[in-house]
């Protein structure tokens, strides 16, 4: 057993500490499902170029810990609740690829959530979605777990769902992390999504370097490649772009720009520049 404290120190001490602090930072999705403190996020986008509308999109969601049960009861408050139970090929985890949905539909639920520091995190959710005068139940489970090999970080994530808009799917993702230096964090995503109404696979595979140059400032460095399973076997969209994230005030506004080249299918592989603006306002207990 002693031959584990060198490994999981490392993993505690270093590498995860670095990670979750630059999740943090950049508003990424697996600090609002993952982090047992409340969290209350608010993003104002904008998407001009490829896939944008020229107009401001609003949205939110939030994550509270209710004062009973050791905060292993949230409240989930979101918009399109449907649309965030997917790990859509078309949006990363900190930059939109494309524009936001308009929130059409709002969710409310309970989550149950059971963790082992940063080891494994699992919740579970029983909600109802509304969208005008339709309220319907929607359920979804997520379960993580991350394991130290050498100088890296694995973490294997599961997500099964069921909503009466898209049925019922199930999506992978797996991360493999590792520092290259202080201020250099290294992060290979890959991504499915099975939708069972659709019987097609949503895929997606990125290669990202995040440049943390001081605690107001930080970069994300970014090339994905999309695609899905049917009724073809196909790469959607090739994307190279870049990310520069500014904390604004204190540690809750943060305003981002990202310059992204796109190559997609529907147009030949030609290149379309897209210019993607936010202003996010993150509360959560760290402060």
């Amino acid at each position: 057993m002693n031959a584990m404290d060198e490994p999981r120190d490392y993993l505690s001490g270093k590498l995860v500490g670095f990670v979750s602090s630059v999740d943090r930072f950049f508003g990424d999705d697996r600090h609002y499902q993952e982090t047992n403190d409340s969290v209350f996020q608010l993003d104002i986008n904008r998407v001009m170029g490829y896939g944008g509308e020229h107009r401001f999109i609003l949205s939110g969601r939030a994550n509270v810990h209710l004062p009973v049960a050791e905060k292993k009861l949230h409240l989930i408050i979101e918009t399109n609740p449907d649309k965030n139970a997917v790990v859509d090929p078309k949006q990363t985890q900190t930059a939109p690829l494309v524009e936001p949905a308009t929130p059409e539909s709002y969710g409310a639920a309970l989550r149950f959530v059971r963790a082992m520091e940063e080891r494994w995190h699992f919740n579970a959710d029983a909600g109802l979605k509304f969208a005008g005068l339709n309220t319907t139940p929607f359920v979804r489970t997520r379960a993580s777990l991350a394991v130290p090999v050498d100088q890296w970080r694995v973490k294997l994530a599961e997500t099964a769902f069921w909503f009466n808009t898209i049925g019922v799917g199930e999506t992978t993702q797996l991360d493999l992390e590792r520092t290259i230096s202080a201020p250099l964090l290294f992060r290979a995503t890959s991504v499915a999504t099975w939708l069972n109404d659709r019987q097609n696979f949503d895929l997606r595979q990125d290669l990202t370097v995040f440049h943390t140059l001081d605690e107001r400032t930080a970069f994300l460095y970014q090339a994905s490649v999309i695609g899905v399973s049917q009724p073809v076997t196909r790469v959607t969209d090739y994307v190279v772009l870049m990310q520069y994230r500014y904390r604004l005030h204190k540690k809750w506004m943060f305003f981002d720009v990202s310059p992204q080249l796109h190559f997609p299918w529907e147009r030949s592989y030609k290149l379309n520049p897209t210019l993607s603006l936010r202003l996010e306002m993150l509360f959560d207990e760290t402060k």
